[in-house]
């Protein structure tokens, strides 16, 4: 839309869609930026965004999903390619009927007629002509879907990401991402997007608003949650070289390479270690190198482009020791900069050439030379040491030469059988390197035990030894290596003879298995001793052929009788190969062999045939059923084995499944009972539910097996067969057996939300649940940005409980992940995975160290953290004090209110640690599996509890009285002594009383305020819209009230003239925006006598709402005529009385500027306690009877409305049914004492709880009706049944009809008001009522006679009763101590410097100062008194007296009281002047006496902190307002207030038409010629213009 559009022609709405399939379809945040170079190149090469420069600014949005909630995304748009489709969409509707290739493009977002819209002209470059479009685009504009601007997501991820930020550092652009759990994503916007860091936010879990801020240096990211604002520090070195991660080029700092690679553990030098990402150091950096515990500094070079840093390695003494089987030590490598900052780490080797021969004892020489270090071998020292090029000689073999190593090899022959001694020959080589001529030499191996045997020398270089005979039972063949000992030296000479030993026996027990073995080995099956043998141990004669078949086995041993399933027959010397079986048969039945599963000689696997039939019953014997196995192979004549264990074929009968019955879904495991059902095995055996497999898990005498997912329509199915299959012959059923059914259901679940420590029982509701066999809570926790493990973590819990309809659940315990909303929660219900939507896992909360350790007989205690609400109710939390439990009464996000134990508990507990000293007891908070020790406590003394709670100037008053009365009484009569009694023990309990008093009612208060908290985190706070709040700040304190004209809105102008009208004040509007008039207007009407102090804070409320609109201008008249009031004061040497009072235009005109610009502070931060404040002040004064006639309370801060007398009553609970809105009941506490009024009063705000105050229907508009039998009773204050006592009349109230705890009332409407005696049934009830009778509540007040009693009464009576009044003082302290965290919460709100400072107020504050300098006699307390006079008292202290200014409640007249008190300890809390008091002083001042110094440092420490605050320039003050003017002014009546405010131009027409003639100003703008040309329009004058 073009910048000076104001009738919205240009208007135009492009869709944006992320993805193309538009997924993520709800923006969040959106931020505009240039991209920078590398992520312009990123976007021009992958061809959907254009060409894209560093300079072109891109917008970043981030975008949830409707389709996916769980996810969320961000996309980019260049503001060329959204201008370039705008222009596109704009074109088409200029020139082409607003079509694009052939389809409608454009509609009207706020019209029904979108075929009207465009033109068909076809003109050319009619969008640069005409882009604001007033002459062609009759009303706003709007692409179609299938017309948006579509970008794909660089960028997806779990969870939602609320706000984005974008900064360009080293050419690369870096994304801040806020997420819904508080966090703050660093996000590398390169080809491929990658988070690289995290700044985490509050345990509190509280999401990042979309207002991510950087400051000018971009040194500071300002992250702002809901509550809180952050701070995140930047980089100082961001400038630097090599400083970010991900430079340069994605490569992180680390080592490349060292400079010797390695070293031996004997020497010691420099090493240059290579780091090419290394940092620019500045000159006051130093760097260091850390080799394990050795230290050196380092110096950083550079060497063709490239940086190394060298260090001095440590000495040989320094090196760790070489471990065993190695021939090197590794040592850690840090380079570290500043002593604190490391910048990489590696491991540099130090090598041992002594422990190379470790690796291979047997070839020394070998090992030495062939290791990856530089050693060579000495053959004359037998030695392996470092390569030396000043050690030579013939005997010194050179790193990697092993052919140069003395040594032995070849042996023949290479394979060697055990028991048996074999000879060996084999090779010597360069044995001359021993320089020895009576070489002699001995062989051996680990086989050979100790022996060691004589190697003969042959001819030349060749060796043997006469052999051994070895013994080696554990496996058929092993490798044995030799070694070689020079005699002459006792020193290995290097070997690398290794054979092959091998045993004929192992694993060939039988005659076949041997004769299979392989021919080299020379096995033979000896018969004299029944074993394998090698051929030269066996003496006796070996068979031709081997034994007949022995079976030892038969699995299985049952078969169905129709055959068709596998025996496994397991024995011996069954043949070599499977052509060597001939003949199988089963218990007389042939047996078809299976010979892919045939094993030598020890198993044959063959499919039996059907059981032989019974023959003709004229034979004379029967068939058998059970046999031998007999199995016949290949020899002379045949060889047959025949097992002695017998085969048997039999009728499996399965009879009987349970359960009987099965979710649809599959996985339930049934059982089947019956006989004979462990035919055949498990692999033979399948089972099927109508036809649906059946996975068999177990099988034997019952048969279980898990039922498959159903396949059929109708669930629940007919009860179905289960088909029991034995082999491929064999099917039994089991008719009508089971009955898949409806699959469980859930559907709800609570509570939704657990911490990540667990434990949390989850109560699951559905029904089905009773099917179920199987119940898990599991956690899947998606694959986290910074988690080294790539597999997916999963956390299992079963279930607790379970019954048909509920399921109860611990809530797992998760430890594997930062971010918490990538966890997904699921049930396992047998089978089927249902997924817990909407249940989230929020971070573990975090505890403050305790305030107060101290526990006295309040045994109240608090323990402040945070996040404590997010998961975690007060009934499910457990709190233990040393052994004993106790309660927690209330459990808030930040605010933990425990109840201790009355006494002490003992010692010797697990949980309990106790100091020998203070009897400390561990004081630990348990949430689900969480537990945390969060301080310790210990019990005060009883000599040490203060009576300071008793405020001493109203107590020490009243004992004093009481104390004298009681004396002078007690010599006058017995019955003065028992009143002193009665007195005196109603003393010596009152302060119990009282503290008990304070004790119980905070904790019920804070029970019962719960359920209001909850609703103010669901923004139920019932906030006034901007319009009506102005109207009650600004008018319903004048004299019309709530029948001002500016807040009806309703003015008579004829209809003809309401355009002329309308005209005329457009041109006084614009009268009133020149300065010149404006401020003569304002001079001359206050220079009026009969412009009083009322009509002047009207006048400026009107001129408020007039010039709303352009609310700089407006301020800049404020400023000026508060120089000149200031300026009059400081003249008149009385600075101090300026803006005490709203006298002036300027001072009511300062009250609605404050009004204005602190609305949202109000909204955002002070309304919550304000309303939190009334609600519970409301509602402790109900608590206690009220008298509706007296407005006085039992409960109440204000002494003048306080119920003197003690009266009985009880706490009902009554259940109301609200006529035609259903069966529902709402259940309500009233008092018994209650009147009809006040009975309909509570049950309007409990039943429309919901419903700001005027939407709530009126008292007048309801009747209540009582049916207490078979008829109902209309319930009302006054009827032909209320009490009389002499002339007055007593209202009634529930005790009066008798109504009864739980009884049922009914609450209807009213179709039209009524006299209450209208209802009444004749005439005479009507007279009855309408006479002149007094009505009083629950006290009369006293009438003449009363009060001539009176006078004749004793002096006794009169003292005793005044005595007792005042001790229904102690009520003051008891509704004070209850309410006081509500008044410091609402406190603490207005007076934090340290939160949200609305910008007016640091400006105003400023201005106060700077005005403060500039006159010599203003001092700090006269600042103190413009800074009190113009915020606290001018606009705090009249909020906090009218809520209802605010917020939509209705403020009665005892709450009202009982504000005043809040209001008037805030005015002296904000005042210099030190209050002394006495005991004379009234009873409200002696309240808050104790806090007042506190709340004056708070006041103190507000306004020095928002002098330090950065100053607010006047251009971003005129910003901040001219946002307030475009946000708000629409809502207001400007139009209706010039139309008053012209009034009073009409009144004083002629003094200020002489005002303006005499201002030269006003006459250069000829501005009384325009107020005459007004006049005669807006009073249809006729005049001579």
């Amino acid at each position: 839309m073009c910048e000076d559009d104001h009738g919205y022609y240009s208007y135009t709405e492009l869709q944006l869609n992320c993805s193309h399939g538009n997924k993520y379809n709800k923006a969040q945040a959106a931020y505009v930026t240039a991209p920078g170079d590398v992520l312009a190149q990123n976007m021009t090469a992958s061809g959907q965004y254009g060409r894209v420069s560093a300079s072109d600014n891109v917008l970043f949005v981030t975008f949830t999903s409707d389709e996916d909630p769980s996810t969320s995304a961000m996309c980019m748009y260049p503001l060329r390619s959204i201008n370039k489709r705008l222009v596109e969409i704009i074109g088409a509707c200029y020139s082409h009927n607003g079509i694009i290739n052939e389809k409608g493009a454009v509609y009207s977002p706020y019209s029904s007629k979108s075929e009207e819209l465009c033109s068909s002209k076809n003109h050319v470059n009619m969008t640069l002509k005409y882009p604001c479009g007033a002459e062609f685009l009759p009303s706003p504009l709007a692409s179609k879907a299938e017309f948006a601007l579509t970008s794909e997501p660089p960028l997806a991820r779990k969870g939602h990401m609320t706000a984005v930020a974008v900064a360009v550092e080293m050419t690369h652009a870096v994304a801040f991402l806020g997420t819904s759990a508080g966090e703050v994503l660093k996000v590398h916007l390169s080809a491929h997007p990658e988070v690289y860091g995290r700044a985490p936010g509050d345990v509190t879990g509280e999401k990042v608003n979309k207002n991510l801020l950087f400051d000018t240096g971009l040194q500071h990211l300002y992250i702002t949650t809901e509550k809180k604002l952050h701070e995140e520090e930047g980089c100082s070195r961001w400038r630097d070289n090599n400083t970010w991660l991900w430079s340069p080029n994605q490569k992180c700092v680390q080592i490349e390479a060292f400079d010797p690679p390695n070293l031996s553990c004997r020497k010691t030098q420099q090493v240059d270690i290579h780091i090419p990402a290394l940092p620019t150091l500045r000159p006051t950096d130093w760097l260091r190198c850390e080799f394990g515990t050795f230290v050196s500094q380092g110096a950083v070079g550079n060497e063709d482009g490239k940086l190394h840093v060298t260090c001095a390695l440590p000495d040989p003494g320094g090196i760790p020791p070489t471990t065993q089987q190695q021939d090197y030590v590794s040592v850690p490598v840090k380079v570290v900069v500043n002593d604190n900052i490391e910048v990489t780490s590696g491991e540099y080797h130090f090598y041992n050439c002594a422990a190379t021969v470790r690796k291979n004892q047997n070839t020394p020489c070998i090992a030495c030379v062939t290791s990856e270090w530089r050693c060579q071998w000495n053959a004359q020292d037998h030695s392996c040491s470092d390569e030396s090029d000043a050690a030579g000689g013939e005997f010194i073999v050179k790193t990697q030469q092993a052919g140069s190593c003395p040594q032995f090899e070849s042996p023949e022959p290479l394979l060697i059988p055990v028991g048996f001694p074999i000879p060996i020959s084999f090779q010597g080589r360069n044995l001359d390197l021993y320089q020895r001529d009576d070489q002699r030499f001995s062989i051996g191996t680990h086989l050979m035990k100790d022996t060691e045997l004589t190697v003969i020398r042959e001819q030349g270089s060749k060796f043997k030894f006469n052999g051994y005979e070895f013994s080696y039972d554990k496996q058929q063949e092993v490798n044995v290596s030799f070694h070689i000992i020079d005699r002459g030296t006792e020193r290995m000479v290097d070997s690398t003879l290794t054979v092959s030993l091998y045993n004929c026996s192992v694993n060939r027990e039988d005659c076949s298995l041997c004769k299979n073995a392989a021919s080299q080995y020379e096995c033979v099956w000896c018969s004299s001793s029944r074993s394998c043998v090698y051929r030269e141990l066996c003496p006796s004669h070996q068979p031709a052929q081997c034994p007949p078949p022995e079976i030892t086995d038969i699995f299985p041993r049952f078969g169905p009788l129709n055959g068709r399933i596998s025996v496994t027959i397991r024995g011996s010397n069954m043949g070599i190969k499977s052509d060597d079986v001939r003949k199988i048969t089963v218990a007389g039945v042939d047996c078809l062999q299976q010979k892919e599963r045939y094993s030598v000689s020890t198993s044959v696997v063959c499919e039996i045939g059907p059981a032989r039939r019974a023959p003709p019953s004229d034979l004379p014997f029967e068939p058998s059923l059970s046999g031998a196995v007999e199995v016949e192979v290949e020899g002379e004549g045949g060889r047959t084995g025949t097992s002695k264990i017998f085969f048997t074929y039999r009728d499996p009968m399965p009879s009987f499944v349970h359960p009987g019955k099965g979710p649809a879904a599959g996985g339930t495991l049934i059982t089947i009972n019956g006989t004979h059902l462990d035919t055949a095995t498990k692999d033979d055996v399948s089972v099927s539910v109508g036809g649906v497999p059946c996975e068999v898990i177990k099988f034997g005498s019952e048969i279980s097996c898990k039922t498959g997912k159903y396949r059929g329509q109708k669930v629940p199915a007919e009860r179905l067969t289960v088909a029991v299959k034995y082999g491929t012959n064999t099917t039994k059923e089991i008719p009508s057996a089971y009955q898949y059914a409806e699959n469980p259901k859930i559907t709800d679940f609570k509570p939704k939300s657990s911490f990540l420590c667990g434990g949390r029982r989850i109560v699951v509701v559905g029904s089905g649940f009773d099917l179920i066999q199987r119940a898990t809570m599991e956690v899947l926790s998606a694959n986290d940005e910074f988690s080294q493990n790539t597999a997916p973590v999963q956390f299992v819990q079963q279930y607790v409980s379970k019954n048909d309809t509920v399921l109860q659940f611990l809530s797992p315990t998760v430890n594997c992940c930062v971010d918490s909303t990538a966890l997904r929660s699921v049930l396992w219900l047998d089978d089927e995975m249902e997924e817990l939507k909407g249940f989230d896992y929020h971070p573990d909360p975090s505890f403050d160290l305790l305030l107060k350790n101290v526990i006295t007989e309040t045994s109240i205690i608090i323990v402040h953290g945070r996040g404590f609400s997010k998961a975690m109710t007060a009934k499910e939390a457990q709190a233990f004090v040393g052994v004993s439990s106790c309660p927690v009464n209330i459990l808030q996000d930040d605010k933990l209110i425990l109840e201790a134990p009355s006494s002490q508990p003992s010692s010797g507990s697990k949980r309990q640690r106790r100091d020998a000293t203070n009897d400390l007891l561990d004081l630990v908070v348990k949430f689900g599996h969480g537990e945390w020790k969060v301080g310790s406590v210990y019990y005060a003394q009883s000599k040490d509890i203060p009576l300071e709670i008793i405020i001493p100037s109203v107590i020490i008053p009243m004992l004093f009285f009481i104390a004298i009365s009681v004396y002078c009484y007690r010599r006058k009569s017995q019955q003065a002594e028992r009143e002193y009694e009665k007195v005196k023990h109603q003393l010596e309990n009152l302060e119990e009383s009282v503290r008990d008093r304070c004790k119980k009612e905070f904790t019920d208060l804070m029970i019962e305020m719960e359920d209001h908290t909850s609703d103010l985190s669901e923004a139920r706070i019932p906030f006034l819209d901007y319009k009506t709040y102005t109207d009650r700040n600004f008018f319903l304190p004048t004299k019309d009230g709530s029948d001002d004209t500016m807040i009806t809105g309703k003015i008579k102008i004829p209809e003809a003239r309401k355009a002329i009208v309308a005209q005329a004040l457009n041109q006084f509007s614009n009268l009133l925006n020149s300065k010149p008039f404006l401020i003569n207007f304002i001079r001359t009407l206050e220079s009026r006598p009969d412009f009083n102090a009322r009509a002047r804070g009207y006048f400026a409320s009107l001129l408020t709402v007039a010039l709303h609109g352009k609310l700089e201008y407006y301020t800049d008249i404020m400023r000026t005529l508060l120089l000149e009031l200031m300026d009059e004061h400081v003249q008149n040497k009385n600075p101090k009385l300026m803006l005490r009072r709203s006298e002036t235009v300027v001072e009511r005109m300062l009250c609605n500027w404050m009004s204005i610009c602190i609305y949202q502070f109000l909204r955002d931060t002070a309304g919550e306690p304000l309303y939190k404040l009334f609600k519970a002040l409301k509602h402790q004064v109900e608590k206690g009877p009220v008298d509706a006639k007296m407005k006085k309370a039992k409960y109440t801060l204000n002494d003048t409305g306080l119920l003197g007398d003690n009266v009985e009553y009880s706490v009902l609970t009554l259940q109301v049914l609200v006529h035609g809105e259903g069966p529902d009941v709402t259940p309500v506490k009233v008092l018994s004492c209650d009147s009809i009024t006040q009975v309909k009063e509570k049950i309007i705000d409990q039943v429309y709880r919901n419903l700001p105050y005027s939407q709530r229907p009126e008292v007048e508009s309801v009747a209540l009706e009582w049916r207490p039998g078979s008829t109902g009773q209309i319930l009302s204050d006054l009827d032909l049944t209320s009490q009389k006592e002499g002339r007055w009349k007593r209202l009634n109230t529930l005790a009066h009809y008798n109504v009864r705890d739980n009884a049922t009332l009914v609450l209807s409407r009213v179709l039209h008001s009524q006299s209450f005696h209208q209802h009444q049934d004749n005439y005479e009830e009507k007279n009855a009522l309408l006479e002149d009778d007094h009505t009083f509540h629950l006290v009369r007040p006293a009438d003449e006679m009363d009060e001539g009693k009176s006078k004749r009464g004793s002096m006794k009576d009169k003292s005793m009763t005044k005595a007792i009044t005042e001790i229904y003082l102690t009520r003051l302290l008891s509704v004070k101590g209850t309410l006081q965290q509500f008044v410091d919460d609402f406190f603490r709100s207005v007076l934090c410097s340290g939160a949200v400072v609305p910008p007016a107020v640091k400006y105003f504050f400023d201005f106060l100062d700077d005005q403060a300098e500039r006159h010599d006699n203003v001092d700090e307390e006269t600042l103190h008194i413009w800074k009190t006079n113009s915020l606290p008292l001018r606009f705090w202290v009249n909020i906090l007296r009218n809520p209802q200014f605010i917020v939509d409640v209705h403020v009665t007249e005892v709450v009202d009281a009982s504000l005043h008190v809040v209001a008037q300890t805030f005015m002296d809390a904000c005042t210099k002047t030190e209050h002394k008091l006495s005991r004379e002083s009234p009873s409200n001042k002696l309240l808050y006496a104790k806090e007042i110094s506190t709340y004056k440092k708070m006041v103190d420490d507000y306004y020095k902190g928002i002098r330090e605050m950065v100053p607010i320039s006047d251009q971003d003050m005129n910003t901040h307002l001219a946002e307030v003017s475009r946000q708000h002014t629409h809502e207001l009546n400007t139009e209706l207030a010039l139309h008053q405010l012209y009034q009073y131009a009409s009144k004083y027409y002629d003094v200020i038409i002489k005002s303006l003639d005499e201002d030269p100003a006003a006459q250069n703008k000829q501005l009384t010629l325009r107020l005459q040309q007004i006049a005669a329009a807006l009073e249809n004058k006729v005049t001579d213009l």
